[in-house]
């Protein structure tokens, strides 16, 4: 018998926030330490009172309208009672009854074709703590209590692992792309709610919670596992299917039992009376609007007519603040494909070089906006402008002022390029007969001897056509 996968999803993601849903708190990755970033409020004590941040509210109704869904006017929050070590208060508030978000869409394209992907709701809640295990003893670092989460909740309209990790894929490029959560390792956590049932059954199967899923890769192969056992049970009455919630180990790639799926009512839902319900009236909702980033397909066909390669433009989608970087580079007047290699390639380069990432990049766009203009104005050439640009990087230089200390504005006629030409022959004679005598690369050497001695002021085009005629002549 032929049977069909049938998954719906809930995503959890932490929204890049300067401090937590319900208090002051600093957001995600804030606490070096364990315990560091916890108040009375968020470490749950007596008579603390939660305080909503409205960042929270404007970023999770941009989630929704990015996922194409209705933002509810009105909004409440609720409180899920349950109890676990790493949750203080003995619940947690999150929405139930009115979501921020319902009813939205995301269209996926596979190897199968175009599918769209239904998104029942997205609700706002606060996070958990973390629990470390060290032998024989388990600790609470409360660090994540209360930092800000959208959970994005879909219906059963998944068929494939490769629709999963399409859809989970899209969303990462849309949230960083956006600003609204980094997504990396621990901010954006997946479960996976699964069955299957005969192909061409209306009737869903008996349904299993997936959890403890590291990585799109473990949630792929968490999903072809579970799959084939329900296909076995089925088919073979190895087991019986129950409802139930199951953890993945990454080591064996098979999933245990953890409890049973638990439904609402376990949970028993009550509206918090601590927090006002929150109204968005048409001014908000439309600021909010104005303020939305391009989406993410518009926006790599746009980097795409402006020539920028597939890598780069990944690149560029995967990191907002150097997609905002340039952005705003280009809105200075420089062209969108050189500033993209300008950072991509050059300023990544040096930071790599200190083992460091495009994220340590500390130069506003204002001064990489100079350097560009000076190079693309003819005031100094691409080498020279390289030459700056490791200088500001690596020190924190004045642009302007370092190119008239170096005297890199200084501009070498033909002829003054040919007096320094000559000069470098007749001080490295073993350069010019090694080339002489086939060997290639010593015109390199010689190159870079003009380079350095016009301090990389002249144009490279130029003095290399020189050098070679006289090499040759």
């Amino acid at each position: 018998m032929k049977y069909e996968l049938v998954m719906g999803l809930e995503t959890h993601v932490e929204l890049s926030t300067e401090s937590k849903i319900f208090c002051s708190c600093g957001g995600h990755g804030q606490g070096s330490e364990p315990n560091d970033c916890v108040c009375p409020a968020c470490s749950g004590m007596p008579g603390m009172l939660p305080v909503m941040n409205k960042r929270v509210v404007e970023l999770a109704v941009t989630a929704g309208l990015m996922l194409n869904c209705n933002i509810n006017r009105y909004t409440t929050f609720d409180k899920k009672n349950y109890y676990y070590p790493d949750l203080p208060c003995a619940y947690q508030i999150t929405q139930i009854n009115h979501p921020i978000c319902t009813d939205g869409c995301v269209t996926l394209k596979t190897s199968e074709g175009t599918r769209d992907i239904r998104i029942k709701q997205i609700h706002m809640e606060e996070d958990a703590g973390k629990l470390v295990h060290s032998g024989n003893s388990s600790f609470v670092d409360f660090n994540r209590t209360s930092v800000p989460l959208i959970e994005i909740v879909t219906q059963p309209d998944f068929r494939s692992a490769e629709e999963v990790v399409t859809y989970l894929n899209k969303l990462k490029s849309m949230f960083r792309s956006s600003g609204i959560s980094e997504c990396e390792e621990g901010a954006m956590r997946c479960d996976v709610n699964i069955s299957v049932r005969p192909e061409g059954s209306s009737e869903f199967g008996v349904r299993t919670e997936i959890k403890n899923m590291a990585s799109f890769e473990a949630i792929e192969r968490a999903i072809k596992y579970e799959a084939q056992r329900h296909m076995d049970a089925l088919e073979y009455e190895i087991e019986e299917l129950v409802q139930e919630t199951r953890r993945f180990d990454d080591v064996s790639g098979k999933t245990f039992a953890m409890r049973n799926k638990e439904t609402e009512a376990d949970y028993r839902y009550f509206p918090d009376a601590n927090l006002m319900p929150i109204i968005i009236d048409d001014a908000w909702l439309e600021e909010i609007k104005a303020n939305k980033p391009v989406a993410v397909d518009e926006k790599a066909e746009q980097y795409r007519e402006a020539g920028i390669s597939e890598k780069e433009i990944d690149m560029l989608i995967s990191n907002h603040k150097i997609a905002k970087m340039h952005e705003d580079i280009v809105n200075m007047g420089c062209n969108s494909k050189d500033v993209a290699a300008w950072i991509l390639t050059d300023c990544a380069g040096i930071l790599r070089k200190d083992g460091k990432t495009l994220n340590d990049l500390t130069m506003t766009a204002e001064t990489l906006a100079t350097i560009i203009k000076m190079v693309d104005s003819g005031e100094i050439n691409r080498n020279a402008g390289k030459k700056v640009l490791i200088a500001v990087v690596e020190d924190n230089v004045d642009p302007e002022e370092y190119v008239k200390s170096q005297g890199l504005d200084k501009k070498f006629d033909s002829s003054a390029i040919d007096s320094v030409i000559d000069k470098v022959i007749a001080e490295n004679p073993k350069a010019v007969e090694d080339f002489k005598g086939g060997k290639v690369k010593a015109l390199q050497a010689l190159f870079g001897a003009c380079m350095k001695e016009l301090r990389g002021a002249g144009d490279p085009s130029v003095i290399k056509e020189i050098l070679e005629k006289k090499m040759n002549g």
